[in-house]
């Protein structure tokens, strides 16, 4: 269902959802740099590599279940009292922490956290969803995206308030922030939706369809729930960073995320799309190369190929999105997206697996190492996808659109998905 503009707001306006994308960004401020933390944690307690990408994998895990299960309990409490209580359930998980002395039992907590993550996604998507109009449908997902980086990468400058394992005063920040989360959705006056029903094709179909779309999205997944997971510890154990340190890598790989997703996407727009994903793997390759080359060059070398190395690793997944929808009819893009979803947070279920036995292996530059190995194999694959399939007509490609990898309720926000309207004749 959609509505008009709140009363009294301007058409195209952003304020019928002000008060979701503010809780939105306060959930990512505070969740965001929950998972560096906790990495950091772990390593400071000399947890063994492959212990911690177990630990930190559960997050996905969980988000995963989350996206398939937590509608659920949305449909039956409410928008707003989920959100209220899935940003609740974070806040208390996020104390528990340093409770718990021994750090395995922490990777309970971190499937549980990536649940109630995706329940709060849920909530936020499928409302963001009913107040779209064809005119605000790609400011709000624009809106959005940018409510979930800048609070992902700003909220790791709290890790500078970092003292060690043992205090807890950075816990208790993140609490504060999800808990301040629940004010600006609890006391809004826009009335809750009903909630959408969004189907996800199956992988057979979405392979059919695209190969190279499919297999780039879980290659995406693979890389970046890898480097969310290990990267602060990767940061810390090859270029000698504290937590501030850390955390500032962090910040310029999401950072650089946002900064290349449009010029990528611009330039697949005008080109086989293909070719630009190939050229993205090759670049993203060769960055994961070079990152822990510059590690010891000072830091400011170290953050420049952070950003490069984060721009081409969070491009592949909304590339990948937009070749499939080339494939597709209109009627399955928002299914095949939310498909695509699964398959992104299935490949960043077993990222942090296999991105920890690497760096057992070779060492902290192991996680680097996986990570252009990954793209290399995926650049083969997509050398081969162009050898065996045309590509797509130029008519026939649809206009590139950043998409979150968040639950595939967020698919009918990308504009290519949404349904036409379509004007009756004038004069009956």
């Amino acid at each position: 269902m959609t509505e008009p503009d709140a009363p009294g707001a301007p058409a195209g306006s952003l304020r019928p959802v002000a008060a979701l994308l503010a809780g939105a960004a306060l959930v990512m401020l505070g969740n965001g740099p929950l998972a560096t933390l906790v990495s950091l944690r772990l390593d400071a307690l000399g947890t063994p590599r492959i212990a911690t990408g177990l630990i930190m994998a559960a997050y996905f895990a969980g988000l995963t279940l989350g996206s398939l299960l937590a509608y659920r309990l949305v449909a039956r409490a409410g928008h707003i009292r989920a959100f209220g209580a899935f940003a609740s359930a974070v806040s208390a998980l996020a104390l528990a922490y340093p409770l718990i002395g021994h750090p395995l039992p922490w990777a309970a907590l971190r499937m549980a956290e990536g649940f109630c993550m995706a329940g709060i996604f849920i909530c936020v998507e499928s409302w963001l969803n009913d107040r779209a109009t064809p005119a605000t449908r790609g400011k709000i997902l624009a809106a959005y995206m940018i409510c979930l980086y800048s609070g992902q990468a700003v909220g790791q400058f709290l890790l500078g308030l970092d003292e060690g394992p043992g205090r807890p005063q950075v816990f208790m920040l993140v609490s504060i922030l999800v808990s301040l989360a629940v004010l600006p959705v609890a006391l809004t006056r826009q009335a809750p939706p009903i909630m959408p029903d969004v189907a996800s094709l199956p992988a057979r179909r979405l392979y059919a369809a695209s190969p190279l779309g499919l297999v780039g999205t879980i290659g995406s997944g693979l890389i970046l729930g890898a480097i969310y997971a290990l990267g602060p510890v990767f940061a810390r154990a090859a270029a000698g960073l504290e937590a501030q340190g850390a955390a500032l890598f962090m910040s310029a790989v999401i950072f650089g995320g946002v900064l290349l997703q449009w010029p990528l996407g611009r330039l697949s727009d005008a080109f086989d799309r293909r070719r630009v994903i190939a050229g993205t793997l090759a670049a993203l390759a060769a960055s994961a190369m070079v990152v822990p080359l510059l590690a010891r060059e000072g830091q400011g070398a170290l953050l420049a190929s952070a950003a490069l190395f984060g721009g081409f690793a969070f491009a592949l997944y909304p590339l990948c999105v937009a070749h499939t929808n080339d494939h597709l009819g209109r009627q399955e893009r928002v299914a095949a997206s939310g498909g695509l979803v699964l398959a992104y947070s299935a490949g960043a279920t077993a990222g942090p697996l296999a991105g920890s036995t690497a760096m057992s292996v070779l060492g902290a530059p192991g996680l680097f190492a996986y990570a252009a190995i990954i793209a290399g194999l995926v650049l083969g694959f997509a050398l081969w996808r162009m050898l065996a399939r045309a590509p797509v007509p130029a008519e026939r490609q649809g206009t590139f659109q950043p998409v979150p990898g968040t639950t595939p309720l967020a698919a009918p926000l990308n504009p290519r998905g949404a349904p036409r309207l379509v004007q009756p004749p004038v004069g009956g």
